[in-house]
């Protein structure tokens, strides 16, 4: 057994089949399985999604993040090779002069001066002006295009940024099968649709707030039917989320920095209730991480605009939720460590031992744990 301020990166390691690795998702938003998880106990049930809300009373309340994904991997063509490019938009660094930070692959193909080109569109092109990592380059987007009109046309370009360990077979007879799943929709068309929660707003994450994919209209009906309060607030998940943690020391590691908004609404909906004794959820990590970035030590919020690079691991103390909505996530990653901080080391290790034993779908695309008091 391992002491909480012991613990080290290899302790996070667990081996995952990757037949259990979402490559899809469920035919409707809310049709996941759920684990829940008593912290306290460690007790864990098996049961539908649906079931949540009974373990939620009136004037509970669950915090959303309602940032919107956009299309962010596109493919363009150097000139001269026509080498095929991948291009992951990052963010707007200057809108007027249309410089975007980006990350390319293969980065070895790619140096200052190239410019691509893209089939869609050749009235776009990207010059590279700068490196930033081994993989990220400065991009400036060459266009007659006007600046209100050029982003709308750029991201036409684009696709879902799903993770990179949703590697799908592309063969036609498996694209047709899981097509007819969505009902004849196309399996882009469909991860543009199911790779955005239903309450997105706020355009600027590179990847989907995982947890808020599985609220379907009919959920947040019942949710409201029984009392349960709902309140927004924006973290544009980066690509931070999906980097390896590189440091056996967790002392020593360093989160990318995220966007987060908290508006007065949100902060006033949690501080009301707290007052009022009644239960907070955080849906997704994201959640969670910002309330804390922003949080005092009785737990009381305020508003705030700005950057957070918090990284939570064990051991630490949680002021704001006790309530707790999640997926399953990799091994070692940054999500599972802070899962960890909150239910617990020796609890989250056996829930996640148990969720491979009963075959439980990982990733943004799979099922979800709901952890509890």
């Amino acid at each position: 057994m391992y002491k909480s301020n012991d613990l080290r990166l290899c302790q996070f390691r667990f081996k995952l089949p990757e037949n259990l690795i979402a490559q899809f998702p469920t035919p409707y938003r809310d049709d996941a399985r759920l684990m829940v998880l008593h912290r306290k106990t460690g007790e864990i049930e098996h049961k539908r999604l649906p079931d949540m809300v009974n373990y939620f009373d009136e004037e509970d309340l669950f915090v959303f993040n309602d940032t919107k994904v956009f299309p962010a991997r596109l493919w363009g063509r150097k000139e001269k090779t026509n080498a095929l490019i991948e291009v992951f938009l990052l963010r707007e660094l200057n809108h007027r002069t249309r410089y975007w930070d980006v990350l390319v692959e293969p980065a070895r193909k790619i140096r200052i001066g190239n410019k691509l080109t893209f089939e869609a569109d050749p009235a776009i092109v990207a010059e590279v002006i700068d490196n930033t990592t081994s993989r990220g380059r400065t991009f400036r987007f060459l266009t007659d295009y006007d600046n209100d009109e050029f982003v709308p046309r750029l991201y036409a370009l684009g696709t879902a940024p799903l993770p990179k360990y949703i590697r799908r077979p592309m063969d036609a007879e498996t694209r047709e099968e899981y097509e007819k799943i969505f009902h004849d929709q196309p399996v882009d068309e469909m991860d543009m649709e199911r790779y955005q929660t239903i309450f997105a707003d706020k355009i600027g994450a590179v990847a989907a707030p995982a947890s808020g994919l599985h609220f379907s209209k009919q959920l947040l009906k019942r949710m409201e039917i029984r009392g349960i309060e709902t309140t927004f607030l924006t973290s544009h998940v980066s690509l931070g989320i999906f980097k390896d943690i590189d440091v056996e020391d967790l002392t020593k590691n360093k989160m990318e920095s995220e966007q987060i908004i908290l508006p007065e609404k949100m902060v006033n909906a949690v501080n009301k209730a707290h007052e009022g004794m009644h239960r907070v959820c955080a849906v997704g990590t994201e959640v969670m991480r910002a309330m804390e970035h922003v949080a005092g030590t009785n737990g009381q919020l305020k508003a705030y605009d700005g950057w957070t690079n918090k990284f939570i691991f064990p051991p630490y103390r949680f002021t704001v939720a006790n309530s707790f909505f999640v997926n399953f996530y990799m091994p070692e990653s940054s999500q599972l460590l802070m899962v960890a901080a909150f239910a617990g080391y020796e609890e989250t290790m056996h829930a996640y031992e148990e969720a491979v034993r009963e075959e439980y779908r990982f990733g943004d695309y799979g099922d979800a744990m709901l952890i509890v008091d």
